[in-house]
């Protein structure tokens, strides 16, 4: 694993683009069938709340398949989403979605020692009343904070996992090492990377606000417009995170660690 210059993550936006402009209609039918999917699962009663953590390596690896097949000019089918359903590292990315689960479950549990638990009671669904949240706005957003920080070495290790246990087939304990180092290497990428989405999206959903507002002056109108371009700016940051993979790793099949 060579080192990654710091420009390198706003590479990875652009190619995230580019790869999406090459199937854009296949992968966004590939990301809503996930969606669908994803909402039927959360009718289960509290199974329902925990699935889309664990199922998430699985999943994710359909993503990056078909980015994998895009870049090869193949064409992505919906059945793609079961891919990692089929692979023999079925196992090991179901095991690696309870790690997902353990990760979040812990440090939202820790941000409880900040706000008194209303974070938490958000994020597992609780019934909490209207004057409870705005009075708990304050510490539940430094509860939100001490959470994303805290989950920050639990990311680094889970990143490359999924891509590193179904297609270069390490064991889970191997592919969370290689991930960890691999994105502490190339850590000033990604922090231009995550910042890079941040500002990109920022700009484009505040423009398009403004815009839909001046024209049509109506707050549904706006809402309308607005989801479907997040779900297109969330397929692009799914084929971006491809990108992030080959760049460390080179491309499936043709590389090693």
């Amino acid at each position: 694993m060579q080192k990654i210059p710091a420009k390198e993550g706003w590479l990875w936006v652009k190619q995230g683009f580019a790869l999406f402009r090459k199937q854009p209609a296949e992968i966004s039918t590939l990301f809503l069938c996930y969606s669908f999917l994803m909402l039927i699962t959360g009718v289960i009663p509290v199974l329902g709340q925990l699935l889309p953590l664990i199922l998430m390596p699985v999943f994710s690896m359909a993503f990056m398949q078909a980015c994998a097949q895009i870049e090869k000019g193949q064409r992505v089918y919906p059945k793609l989403l079961l891919v990692g359903f089929r692979s023999p590292a079925r196992n090991a990315l179901l095991k690696l979605g309870l790690l997902y689960l353990l990760a979040a479950t812990v440090v939202v549990a820790i941000s409880r020692l900040v706000d008194g638990g209303i974070f938490w009671q958000a994020m597992m669904g609780g019934g909490l009343s209207g004057a409870e949240m705005a009075a708990g706005t304050g510490s539940m957003t430094i509860a939100m904070v001490v959470a994303a920080v805290l989950y920050v070495p639990a990311l680094m290790a889970l990143w490359y996992a999924a891509p590193l246990i179904m297609w270069q087939q390490m064991p889970l304990s191997k592919a969370l090492f290689y991930s960890f180092f691999a994105v502490k290497r190339a850590g000033s990428a990604f922090l231009l990377f995550a910042l890079s989405w941040f500002a990109l999206t920022l700009a484009i959903m505040t423009l398009i606000s403004l815009l839909m507002g001046l024209i049509v002056g109506s707050v549904t109108a706006v809402m309308f417009v607005l989801l479907p371009i997040s779900i297109i700016l969330t397929v692009i940051m799914y084929c971006s995170f491809y990108a992030t993979y080959t760049a460390v790793f080179g491309k499936p099949g043709n590389s090693a660690p």
